[in-house]
């Protein structure tokens, strides 16, 4: 039986890559009882850690794809989502945060808040979702979880508070001291499962009040019965939980807490923060669009009495067949049950319903508003609203970031072929940002990703899981053409065949747009061109946009003014404005001194400060621009931008020049215009590829 909406959270856990989120997952399931041992990241163990249950995933010590668990934890019923912390595995990220409620923002104790901690940051602002912060690794040398609070307030402006202290750091980190209750915690046992709780030692006695009356005065704006009673000294537990818990909630107070993962210290705690400080799913505000009305908002409730709302958040191809990931906003989802697909106006009967744990699977036969559970045997796409009969209710889909890299795939044979075609299938349906098709020219199989990582792991898919024989090209950034300025234009599309001819006149400009890829006006008076023939117009300037003339890549930043025209009685219609359209920007874009522009990468270097003189030399060396450099202790970060095509291979010269100390992330940050150099190189190697064609 399902349990109550209030008795519920919806938690994902997300950081930079190597904070140590799997292996805080791990302690999660191993103290709630979902598992009964503790496996450790890399399969050191031969087992691996429990949510990265792919085989590349164990390898390389690194999560690929997000994972979902339910626990239950003094009687509540957490679903958990763990989440991947490279860059190019963002999409991940993504769907888990668009359908959660509550996050766990890891960070390490010595790396502080890093490349990706901005980026999840960011997310979790794109969606309102409340968070708490878990800085990790206070074990290691060089910990300091005041500064990474410091930090939580100066890079992500984070009302961040201390809600812990650390007892002891480094080697000897013992516990933690627990503000609420001014208590220490000490975790003993082989793996830590057995809490102590004592009095403060003396010694941090004193900095242990300071620090909690930071924390009453923070929480006390959120609470005016804490307020009076911190005035009066009569605080008590339940004010100070109830007060942080109302600040986190509005997304306005940031709750941290510390200890060690890997050493089985302060999760225990961490787990009774999210079940006091984090929303319940009847917490949260979430809305839909009524189609029957004009796409009115329409607010869901998690009522089991209502009718039923659902979104499918996340796509998996098993030998069972497609596993849809489910997240019900509204009503009940039982076994058996009809339901419609809004996109499609399909109907599809719910055949078997999953709860999952990791790659493990659990029968159940219904679940409840706010559950996070699968289905099988339902086809559908990633971001489909499943809703009952009788309403048709349809839920904002997740952003979706565009890829900013391509590969060409060279099949050994023709099994080899239909296979990769089945992975490709898989592939793009599972993932959003991972893309395929095939060049009409060359007839080449092009796919696109946000990395070169992104990329190596679908092509060791193929290898691995379809038994595909392939090569792969060079990698080819994802360029794109635009105007540097406007230009009229006046064209006339006249034809005339042995029938009715045709006919289509077109006046207008061309000019530059920076926030848009394409902006179509019509100012046409008078009805010197007829309504009805505009559209064919628009349809005519963007099918060029598709492929410029310059390297062959789509056209953005363009901006249509259609002014004037005229047009036939006869030989006028919707084909004629069409070509029309065709024919004026073909004649005018050369007129507007196309450019070449390319994606500039956000990027991250981290690596010990004796290599930072090293680290500045190779970004500088691929037209880089640093933004920052900074230094803590024996560790630097440099953050620049840098264009695409500098980036690949990158790692490997990264490694040489830093003994394989250093590593880096990125992610895509803005369009710029290449130099004229490169330009002109790129003109000349599409001019030769023509020419063999």
């Amino acid at each position: 039986m399902a349990k109550e909406t209030k008795n519920m959270r919806n938690i994902g856990i997300s950081a930079h890559i190597d904070s140590g989120k799997t292996t805080l997952t791990e302690r999660i399931l191993f103290y709630t009882e979902k598992i009964q041992r503790i496996h450790e990241v890399r399969g050191k163990d031969g087992v691996g850690a429990t949510m990265d249950s792919m085989e590349l995933e164990r390898e390389r010590g690194i999560t690929i794809t997000s994972a979902a668990t339910n626990v239950t934890w003094k009687k509540y019923d957490v679903n958990i989502i763990d989440t991947p912390g490279h860059v190019d595995f963002t999409v991940e990220v993504e769907r888990a945060l668009r359908v959660l409620d509550g996050a766990i923002l890891v960070l390490c104790a010595t790396g502080g808040v890093q490349s990706q901690s901005i980026t999840v940051d960011r997310q979790m602002n794109r969606y309102n979702v409340p968070r708490l912060a878990f800085v990790n690794k206070c074990d290691r040398m060089g910990a300091d979880p005041e500064k990474v609070t410091q930090q939580l307030r100066d890079k992500l402006n984070h009302n961040a508070v201390m809600m812990q202290l650390p007892i002891g750091l480094e080697d000897k980190f013992e516990g933690v001291i627990d503000l609420v209750r001014m208590k220490a915690l000490y975790f003993d046992g082989d793996a830590g499962e057995t809490i102590r709780v004592e009095d403060i030692p003396t010694a941090y006695l004193d900095k242990a009040k300071a620090k909690r009356d930071v924390l009453l005065d923070a929480a006390s704006m959120y609470d005016d019965e804490l307020m009076e009673a911190y005035l009066e000294d009569t605080v008590t537990e339940k004010m100070i939980v109830r007060a942080v818990r109302a600040g986190t909630l509005a997304l306005e107070l940031t709750p941290v807490f510390m200890g060690s993962a890997v050493k089985n210290k302060g999760v225990q705690p961490l787990m009774d923060s999210v079940i006091s400080y984090l929303p319940a799913p009847n917490e949260i505000e979430n809305s839909a669009l009524d189609l029957e009305n004009e796409e009115a908002v329409v607010k869901l409730v998690a009522d089991e009495s209502k009718p039923l709302v659902m979104l499918a958040f996340k796509l998996d191809d098993t030998q069972f067949g497609q596993l849809t990931y489910v997240r019900i906003y509204q009503g009940q989802l039982k076994k058996g049950d009809e339901i419609f697909n809004i996109r499609s106006g399909r109907k599809v009967r719910v055949g078997r319903l999953i709860r999952m744990h990791a790659d493990e699977m659990e029968d159940i036969t219904e679940a409840a508003p706010g559950d996070i559970v699968a289905m099988f045997g339902v086809d559908c796409a990633s971001g489909d609203t499943f809703t009952a009969a009788g309403i048709r209710y349809s839920m904002t889909s997740m952003h979706v970031p565009n890829p900013v890299i391509s590969l060409m795939l060279m099949p050994e044979d023709n099994k080899s072929s239909e296979n990769m075609s089945k992975a490709l299938n898989r592939f793009t349906k599972e993932d959003p940002t991972f893309r395929t098709h095939v060049d009409p020219e060359s007839n080449e199989t092009i796919i696109r990703g946000m990395g070169e990582l992104h990329l190596d792991v679908y092509i060791e898919r193929m290898r691995r899981e379809y038994k595909v024989v392939l090569e792969t090209g060079e990698p080819q950034v994802a360029y794109r053409e635009s105007i540097s300025q406007a230009s009229r234009f006046d064209y006339v599309h006249k034809k005339q065949t042995g029938g009715a001819g045709q006919f289509g006149k077109v006046v207008g400009t061309v000019e530059p747009c920076h926030n848009e890829d394409f902006i179509f006006e019509s100012k046409v008076k008078g009805g010197n061109i007829p309504i009805e023939y505009i559209p064919s117009v628009e349809k005519g300037f963007r099918a060029c946009l598709e492929k410029g003339s310059l390297i062959g890549f789509p056209i953005v930043g363009v901006k249509v003014i259609l002014l004037d025209g005229s047009y036939h009685a006869v030989d006028s219609s919707d084909n004629a404005f069409h070509a029309a359209g065709i024919g004026a920007f073909r004649n005018v874009y050369n007129k507007c001194k196309p450019v070449i522009l390319e994606p500039i990468m956000r990027v991250a270097v981290e690596g010990p400060s004796e290599f930072q003189g090293a680290i500045l030399a190779t970004i500088n060396q691929r037209r880089g621009m640093i933004h920052s450099a900074t230094e803590d202790k024996a560790f630097t970060v440099i953050e620049a931008e840098v264009p695409l095509k500098e980036m690949f291979g990158y790692s490997t010269i990264l490694r040489s020049a830093t003994q394989g100390k250093a590593e880096f992330t990125m992610e895509f940050s803005v369009y710029r215009k290449v130099p004229e150099s490169i330009s002109e190189e790129l003109k000349k190697e599409f001019a030769e590829k023509n020419k063999k064609k």
